[in-house]
């Protein structure tokens, strides 16, 4: 009778260590829309691109004075990380949030100031102001908005994970500073 319980309690527990690591999968919110917009290159690159793939985005701009300049080093520096973990299925995205300003030359520019492997990180342009604004906002529930004068646009500074089926995890990471670089690469991991 002892060894029969014994051996319920191990089976119990066994069980029960299998439904935790089940349950440890990054939640979702939503699937990206389909996109096709224009990278730094002046080619065309959307979410058919991104299929079956982990990527990590976030919203930025090539004038920007204050918070861009800190996250696109940082998404640099977590690209580094993802390379030296060995993690090669993992793409970059930069949405700009001022296309009518960043042209694809202007974005690769930008782009060539910080040292990233651009043959994974595309930064977008090629569409309107309206639609970054309102792709931001349906896709990552992101706030964008360039104001009637200046020209400063106001966006968040999250670093956005989306799995290999195009979902945005619903945790999203501080891009300007204090980057959590080691649990975003355990996310990732979890993903791959």
């Amino acid at each position: 009778m002892v060894k029969k319980l014994r051996l319920l309690i191990a089976i119990t527990a066994v069980f029960i260590l299998v439904l935790s690591g089940c349950s440890s999968a990054p939640k979702t919110t939503k699937k990206v829309e389909d996109f096709t917009f224009t990278d730094q290159n002046g080619k065309k690159f959307g979410l058919k691109d991104l299929k079956g793939k982990i990527w990590v985005s976030d919203f930025v701009f090539t004038s920007c004075t204050t918070i861009c300049p800190p996250m696109t080093h940082n998404m640099s520096e977590l690209q580094k990380k993802v390379e030296e973990e060995g993690l090669d299925n993992v793409e970059f995205v930069s949405f700009s949030v001022d296309p009518a300003v960043d042209s694809p030359e202007a974005l690769k520019e930008y782009a060539g100031k910080y040292d990233g492997d651009l043959s994974k990180w595309h930064f977008l342009t090629g569409y309107s102001q309206d639609k970054i604004e309102q792709f931001a906002k349906d896709n990552f529930s992101a706030f964008v908005k360039k104001p009637d004068s200046g020209d400063q646009v106001i966006h968040g500074i999250s670093f956005y994970i989306i799995n290999k089926k195009g979902e945005i995890l619903e945790k999203n990471y501080a891009g300007n500073k204090d980057v959590p670089y080691d649990e975003i690469i355990d996310t990732i991991k979890k993903l791959n």
